[in-house]
């Protein structure tokens, strides 16, 4: 080999060398990086994470977000006052852990964005928790509801059977719409029922359905029990209850996805309520819609 074929040797092998380290620092540099990523992924999370139970430990009031056309869970009554039974567990719930409770009324259609936003801090009145149960962050059930069909008085109306050809009205976004619409294998029977209506109507409120069956716009109303007996019985003679249920459900207060602090706050409260027999006094305010027969919680 003469001393040309040597230095090209030396140079390939520089060069070699060269390469395998730029390499070798290139990957130490990209590993550098993902780890740097990961740590302060993991420092933010942990952040967040510190930051909410701080809010939570530092919590001066409760914003409840309800439908105030919503009896006996959530309504204005004569004196232009938010009343009602789910208002008054709040109230409860905030006086036993030195919050204020703000009484928050909101469009119904409107709770998810409202919640998400942080205009309120919960969703707590008559909340169904059937076909949400993956939406929102859950406190256990307290009240066991039945969906239930009104008409007037003089309606021909006797059975669910009935129903087929007849237009019936319920409230947008309601526990009693989900009845009749959920398209799970166990609700056939509901599909079937409202498939046989001439026409499922929605309204913004049940007070608007009330006043349409009174003149006579629709045949029947979807609603909840407690609803349904707070406006047969404030209205006279003029509705009735049918005696079949479409369907039961259950309530429970609705928070934000992952709001888990709040939750067991709140859960841990009402547990306490429940076992000191509050619930049940602040029931009995409210016989007149049978609920204190719908309570679950504790039971």
């Amino acid at each position: 080999m003469n001393r040309w074929t040597k230095l090209s040797a030396v140079l390939m092998a520089g060069m070699l060398a060269a390469g395998v380290m730029g390499c070798g620092s290139g990957e130490t540099e990209t590993k550098t990086e993902k780890t740097s990523a990961a740590e302060e992924a993991k420092t933010e999370e942990t952040g967040t994470e510190a930051a909410d139970a701080g809010a939570e430990a530092g919590r001066k009031q409760l914003i409840v977000g309800f439908d105030a056309e919503y009896p006996p869970y959530g309504y204005m009554d004569d004196n232009g006052e938010y009343v009602g039974f789910d208002l008054d567990l709040a109230q409860e719930v905030c006086n036993r852990n030195g919050w204020e409770l703000v009484k928050q009324p909101i469009d119904w259609d409107s709770k998810d964005m409202e919640l998400k936003s942080g205009s309120i801090d919960c969703i707590w009145n008559g909340f169904t928790i059937t076909g949400r149960e993956e939406d929102y962050t859950w406190t256990e059930p307290y009240v066991d509801n039945s969906i239930v069909v009104v008409v007037s008085a003089d309606s021909d109306i006797r059975t669910l059977d009935d129903l087929g050809g007849k237009v019936v009205a319920t409230q947008a976004d309601s526990s009693a719409l989900a009845a009749l619409t959920d398209d799970s294998e166990d609700n056939a029977d509901n599909l079937a029922l409202a498939a046989s209506f001439a026409d499922l109507q929605q309204v913004a409120d049940y007070n608007s359905a009330f006043m349409n069956l009174e003149s006579g716009a629709v045949d029947a109303i979807a609603v909840d029990i407690g609803v349904a007996k707070y406006q047969v019985d404030s209205r006279g003679d003029a509705f009735r209850m049918l005696d079949d249920a479409i369907s039961t459900e259950q309530y429970a207060v609705g928070f934000k996805l992952g709001n888990t602090e709040l939750r067991d706050t709140v859960q841990k409260t009402l547990d306490e309520m429940a076992a000191d027999g509050t619930v049940d006094k602040i029931a009995e305010n409210y016989a007149d819609y049978n609920l204190p027969e719908m309570l679950c919680i504790g039971k």
